[in-house]
């Protein structure tokens, strides 16, 4: 079937600005636009425009943000039989904040997002059964996520889950999950432990394979990405880029995995894919918007291999 997305899809209204307001400070920013977002929307298309047949499974609200969530999905090329339309609840929103030089801070009102329940899953068992890939994230309902994972466990499929928003998880989950890609702030969360350099994150990563991950695939920014296994860790290298907008790096990243392992490519081949999709992704503005086609991405690979 390809790669199935259960997780959210959110507006997100950017605010470009020299710099964040301090607590009590008012500030004059730069500009305003809308752009569609929320993690699993950007990673479903993500993985559509590299070439993955995406299925996405989420809930917008019954509003215009709603309406033009699913217009960008099905556009994209992907299905949207299991993206339900909440009668009660608005479409989620992601109020973001960037800086000149790239960094943003991001406030999420889930809304409909938070729809999605456990006891939904009930009908989606054959559609992950048949999966080759399952892509999970962290802004959805936990429970429904957690069963998710457990789902596709139990019928062989791997599993991605990009731990983010941050926060502690443990024994309820991990051991479902093939793949795991916190950035270094969630690996240091998660492990309970200080992250500053790529040896503290080998061993967070590490604390996590002894709860049961199987490969922790730690993303550290234009330095590449750790892996971690059991037999070992190795530092992929990233790719010099001038960063215009870091929102959706981490997404276009997790959607670039999915595709190339459920091509049958080795984690390390992926990984150095991915780490290509990211640096493309970080020098464009906005989530959606900024993610590259697979044409785009093998020019780049090409042009930086004759460099």
């Amino acid at each position: 079937m390809g790669i199935l997305v259960i997780g959210s899809l959110n507006m997100d209204m950017v605010v470009r600005t020299d710099r964040a307001p301090q607590a009590g400070e008012t500030l004059m920013g730069r500009s305003f636009s809308l752009s569609p977002g929320g993690k699993g929307a950007n990673q479903a298309v993500a993985a559509a425009r590299l070439g993955g047949d995406v299925t996405m499974a989420g809930t917008v609200g019954d509003d215009a943000f709603g309406r033009e969530l699913r217009d960008i999905m099905e556009r994209e090329g992907i299905h949207t039989e299991f993206l339900r339309t909440s009668a009660s609840s608005p479409t989620g929103v992601a109020s973001i904040v960037v800086e000149e030089s790239g960094e943003n801070r991001i406030l999420i009102v889930p809304g409909a997002n938070l729809e999605l329940s456990a006891e939904d899953l009930k009908g989606m068992e054959e559609l992950i059964a048949g999966a080759d890939m399952l892509v999970l994230q962290l802004e959805s309902d936990y429970n429904m996520t957690v069963k998710a994972a457990g789902l596709a466990h139990k019928h062989g499929v791997p599993v991605i889950l990009n731990p983010a928003p941050a926060k502690e998880i443990g024994p309820e989950i991990l051991p479902y999950i093939t793949y795991l890609t916190p950035n270094e702030t969630e690996v240091a969360l998660m492990a309970g432990m200080p992250v500053q350099n790529p040896s503290d994150a080998e061993k967070a990563a590490r604390i996590l394979l002894g709860k049961g991950a199987r490969h922790v695939i730690v993303t550290l920014g234009s330095k590449g990405a750790l892996i971690v296994t059991e037999e070992g860790a190795e530092v992929i290298a990233g790719y010099p880029a001038k960063v215009v907008d870091t929102v959706a790096a981490g997404d276009s990243f997790n959607g670039a995995l999915a595709v190339q392992l459920a091509k049958g490519l080795s984690l390390r081949e992926a990984v150095g894919f991915a780490n290509a999709v990211g640096a493309l992704t970080v020098g464009r503005e906005g989530a959606i918007p900024s993610l590259p086609d697979r044409e785009e991405t093998e020019r780049f690979l090409r042009e930086r291999a004759k460099a």
